[in-house]
């Protein structure tokens, strides 16, 4: 058998952009969001919430726009990136940070942020839609439940979060409970799976994303003023977190990889829900957000310097223009 060096990158702009960047995208925007809740439960000025998601949402409007250029210039890549589970989680990361950029912008303008929270539930149908074909068409082994699916699934909750903001209630709700049933659905898979087989080191790292769908599901329970499940949540999210941090050894044996950007957004969102459910509950979410301060964009630095290196398209295998 002979070694098949991987495809060189076309030349020609962004024509292999790899969907790996936007994961800690994404976790960066849950920390500037984080941060801003940070600043209401202490009564700390905006100055630096604001700061860093204006940063963040111009990075993810640059990669957002680097990858729309690849799209344009050969569409069927879509179809192609989702076929691996790096294309599938990045892509969702994409799609799902629109909710956040929804959310970050909503101080400065509730009407464009109307308008960038629809582009995001439209753009998330479309990928759904998309990722359903695949699952359809494609081998038995595209079909099996992962971690990544609470993103393209369950990720309508996190329009939901962003709906709230708009008084957008009733529809928050029935979003809430569609998610909370899909969740419950993959967690009891991924468990059974858990239990009988062993993780690959290098897939570790996708289970963090478990956490995530517990913290937004008790963020919009604390915006819809469901207090009892809201306080639920942030206790499973305490435990869900103390295990990842016990077995954490465990969880990066493989060693750092572009993976690791599935640790970011779920640590940002329990801080948040931490600090929005207040009480005895603030303390621990203020230490997680100073921990998230540091880790989050550690990650982020890391996988972005691959980028532009060109190494991470290589390595996650992503698809070309």
């Amino acid at each position: 058998m002979k070694f098949k060096a991987p495809n060189p990158t076309p030349r020609g702009l962004c024509r292999r952009v790899p969907p790996a960047i936007f994961p800690p995208i994404m976790g960066l925007f849950g920390l500037g969001l984080a941060w801003r809740r940070a600043a209401g439960s202490y009564a700390l000025p905006q100055a630096l919430p604001d700061a860093i998601l204006g940063a963040v949402t111009l990075l993810f409007l640059f990669a957002f726009g680097a990858y729309a250029i690849k799209v344009l210039r050969r569409p069927a890549v879509v179809a192609e990136e989702v076929r691996i589970l790096p294309g599938r989680a990045g892509l969702a990361a994409a799609v799902l940070s629109i909710y956040l950029m929804s959310m970050a912008i909503f101080p400065f303008g509730a009407g464009l942020s109307r308008v960038v929270l629809f582009a995001g539930f439209g753009l998330h149908a479309a990928l759904v839609l998309i990722l359903l074909v695949q699952l359809a068409r494609g081998p038995a082994e595209q079909r099996r439940v992962t971690p990544v699916w609470h993103l393209n699934y369950v990720g309508f909750i996190i329009g939901a979060l962003a709906g709230t903001l708009h008084a957008y209630y009733m529809p928050a709700f029935g979003i809430f409970l569609a998610s909370a049933l899909i969740a419950a659905l993959i967690w009891a898979v991924s468990l059974e799976q858990l239990v009988k087989e062993d993780v690959p080191a290098p897939l570790r790292p996708l289970l963090a994303i478990h956490l995530a769908p517990v913290a937004l599901l008790g963020l919009v329970a604390a915006a819809l003023e469901l207090e009892a499940v809201s306080m639920g949540a942030a206790g499973v999210a305490a435990l869900l977190l103390g295990w990842f941090v016990a077995r954490g050894r465990w969880m990066t044996a493989a060693g750092f990889s572009p993976l690791w950007g599935a640790f970011t957004f779920p640590l940002a969102a329990t801080a948040s829900l931490w600090l929005t459910v207040g009480g005895g509950w603030r303390y621990p979410g203020t230490v997680v957000l100073v921990a998230a301060t540091f880790v989050i964009p550690y990650i982020a630095f890391r996988i972005l310097k691959t980028w532009a290196t060109g190494a991470l398209a290589i390595k996650t295998n992503a698809a070309a223009a």
